[in-house]
């Protein structure tokens, strides 16, 4: 359509880059961010101190989008409809594994590491669902800090629904408690805005970071 890329607009923004056309990561870019809708966005991402590392650099991660700050008003002319950019944060929290069957997170945004207070991600190994932090690295071997944290989606079910159930009882003694599903203390979670905080061996309930 002889539409010239970012980088190829504004080369002295983009040095690193050749400038030569698009690419599947600019238009993903392009498409994941609500700015382009027209719209002003606030706090898309925040400044931490990483635990990590022992000389207290400032890291900046990216807040979820339950915590952006959203104009009402167009800002800006948009790029982007927003029925697209819809359409397009769909297909990118529901991907389509290779072998076409779909993939289930029952845990997927509630979980956070309590070693480096990253999002843990979803991840599927050896056919069931997990959750990992790689504490921002790509590697497990770091000189001092935390080893790379695993969690399996059934063991850790498995486990708060039944604490969960074993509270339900003592809080209901007069009358018989109605034993929790796992879907249903993953529903109670959400409508809390719980986050899981696991240490590894050990997790805790908190509230979301940024919710009252």
């Amino acid at each position: 359509m002889g539409i010239p890329c970012p980088s190829g607009v504004d080369p002295d923004r983009n040095r690193h880059r050749s400038g030569d056309g698009w690419t599947l990561r600019t238009v993903a870019a392009i498409l994941s961010n609500p700015r382009y809708t027209g719209r002003q966005v606030w706090n898309r991402q925040r400044t931490d101190h990483n635990p990590v590392d022992h000389q207290r650099s400032e890291v900046h991660r990216w807040n979820p989008a339950g915590q952006w700050v959203i104009s009402k008003e167009m800002a800006h002319p948009a790029l982007v409809r927003e029925e697209d950019f819809v359409t397009a944060q769909a297909i990118r929290c529901n991907p389509t594994p290779e072998d076409g069957h779909a993939r289930t997170f029952l845990l997927s945004g509630l979980l956070r590491c309590g070693h480096c207070g990253r999002r843990m991600e979803s991840h599927w190994v050896h056919g069931r669902a997990g959750y990992r932090c790689r504490h921002g690295h790509t590697s497990a071997k770091l000189p001092r800090g935390p080893k790379n944290l695993y969690l399996r989606e059934d063991d850790l079910l498995t486990s708060l629904t039944a604490d969960m159930n074993r509270s339900s009882r003592q809080g209901q003694a007069r009358r018989r408690a109605h034993a929790l599903a796992p879907t249903e203390v993953v529903a109670i979670l959400r409508a809390n805005q719980m986050t899981i905080v696991s240490h590894g061996n050990a997790w805790d309930l908190a509230l979301t970071p940024g919710r009252p």
